[in-house]
């Protein structure tokens, strides 16, 4: 098996992996990678040669971007507190705590050495939470918090990380130089990220293709990420900020054409590079083997030690700030404890922690080995290995036992709420278009009794008798309707298809009819 086809079956695997997922309960990220794990037990599959310093820039835009694109700036600023305590102080505290531990762990080794391992298995993976939050109908602010948290934390964790490897190489550590790198990090790469998302929207309102549009969307995020990184800013920050801007530029520039093609790309595009970077974890069992050779004895008791103190640190970090916010505010919307236990269980490590622990040097300025590297990359490993194959997979049994469960009833009032708003701006429209062009009372009144219909059917409780009428009604024939639209159109779209053998008939043309019909009514 070569490399071209071992990537083909894991991108094959992705694409089952979602339905499997979906059938078993469990995130695809998870069943990725436990079949990367296994092919890399078997000696026949090839391990994949791709550049350390290539895998964080070739999956970590599009799965953030990805990301992003499901929030919004307002809902970071909801809850910007939790967020900056969690992915700046947590990360922090967190990356201290491991360095002491493998600092005692192995004296002789540098402490600068074990702030690397602490800023690897730090930050929580931010697809694998998301992955796991949505299909286990959380509550709104927690997977925005767990999102935010996951989004941002890398930030701190990639300036702790290049702060640790400089020391560890060039011998010289200054705390005052790593906080300036950090702050002159995160300025520049917010900066790229709102020049870009600026620029971004600027040549979106210019192109009046959709496919145009989207193509540069996914270029965007790559390009906010090698500009940041060029400019020795925070890359991930640059694309965070990049598609956030872009996010609710877009809102008001994309049409229909624009929304179902970008969302259609972006899950396709999300699913195959979160299949194909967790796989690339899994495959990683191979490179970790190897270089653990016969100590792995050892190594097992320090990546124990070090998987204690990642996971229980930050049980205590979350119980302390659920702690402090109960007794000194007083608000309706706190977490509760039981979301506090979630929040902890769902701290899943993945892919950013990988590919940092693959970029460790092999040696520093005087020619050495890099300090305990195969230490690091194994206790490394191992945190990523605990959090997602233990982690993961009894997640959903914490929910359970928690009782933690989103408001249905909460969300389904607003969603009837805002489908009011959309009914009663389309009949204000409908009644200043009618007195504008002297519509006929005929027309305007079977359009505005459509428009009723539709509210009715967005909150049938608040319908009144007239409305409930016509929509049972309406319902009792659109099946009818419905299956005779359908075999209709189908017919038609037969005919444009079959259209393509005949001579001169351009492929383009066929393709043209048949896309409106494919957006007609009956899609």
């Amino acid at each position: 098996m070569d490399q071209l086809v071992l990537i083909l079956v894991i991108l094959l695997a992705a694409v089952l992996a979602e339905a499997l997922g979906d059938r078993f309960g469990l995130a695809p990220s998870i069943l990725m990678t436990v079949f990367g794990c296994l092919l890399a037990l078997i000696p026949a599959v090839p391990s994949l040669n791709i550049p350390p310093d290539l895998i964080l820039p070739l999956v970590l835009p599009p799965l953030l971007y990805a990301a992003a694109r499901r929030t919004s700036w307002r809902q970071f600023a909801e809850q910007w507190q939790v967020i900056a305590l969690r992915a700046v102080g947590l990360v922090i505290v967190t990356a201290l705590a491991v360095a002491v531990v493998f600092h005692a762990w192995n004296p002789a080794v540098a402490v600068a050495a074990g702030v690397v391992l602490g800023a690897l298995v730090a930050p929580p993976d931010p697809v694998a939470a998301m992955s796991m939050a949505g299909r286990l109908g959380l509550p709104r602010r927690l997977i925005v918090t767990l999102g935010g948290e996951g989004l941002f934390n890398d930030v701190t964790a990639i300036v702790i990380y290049t702060v640790g490897i400089q020391a560890v190489v060039t011998g010289v550590f200054s705390p005052w130089h790593a906080l300036g790198d950090f702050a002159l990090a995160a300025i520049a790469g917010a900066l790229v990220g709102l020049l870009l998302g600026w620029l971004g929207s600027k040549l979106t309102r210019y192109l009046n293709d959709a496919t145009s549009q989207v193509a540069l969307s996914l270029l965007l995020p790559f390009a906010a990420y090698g500009i940041a990184e060029h400019f020795e800013g925070s890359a991930v920050l640059a694309v965070l900020v990049c598609a956030l801007y872009l996010t609710d530029a877009v809102t008001e520039i994309g049409d229909r054409d624009y929304r179902l093609i970008a969302d259609s790309c972006w899950d396709v595009v999300e699913m195959l590079i979160t299949g194909f970077a967790f796989a690339l974890i899994g495959l990683e069992l191979r490179v970790v083997i190897e270089t653990s050779g016969h100590n792995w004895r050892t190594l097992a008791g320090v990546s124990v030690a070090v998987i204690a103190v990642v996971v229980l640190l930050r049980l205590v970090w979350l119980m302390g700030m659920w702690t402090v916010t109960h007794r000194w505010r007083d608000v309706d919307d706190a977490f509760t404890w039981q979301e506090v236990i979630v929040t902890w269980w769902a701290g899943m490590r993945g892919v950013a922690t990988v590919a940092l622990a693959l970029a460790v040097p092999f040696t520093i300025d005087s020619g050495a080995e890099f300090p305990a590297r195969s230490e690091i990359l194994f206790a490394a490993f191992s945190v990523v290995l605990f959090t997602l194959l233990v982690q993961g997979p009894t997640l959903p049994l914490v929910v359970r036992l928690t009782g933690v469960h989103a408001d249905t009833r909460q969300e389904r009032a607003l969603e009837r709420q805002l489908w009011e708003r959309v009914v009663g701006a389309e009949l204000a429209e409908l009644k200043m278009i009618a007195a504008r062009d002297d519509l006929p009372d005929d027309v305007y009144e079977d359009i505005k009794a459509r428009l009723r219909r539709l509210s009715a059917k967005a909150d049938p409780e608040a319908a009144d008798a007239d409305a409930k009428a016509a929509m049972d009604k309406e319902r009792r024939s659109v099946a009818q309707l419905g299956a005779v639209r359908a075999a209709v159109v189908e017919a038609g779209r037969r005919e444009a298809l079959a259209a393509r053998r005949d001579p001169g008939m351009p492929a383009d043309v066929v393709d043209r009819v048949t896309r409106r019909l494919d957006l007609g009514p009956t899609r």
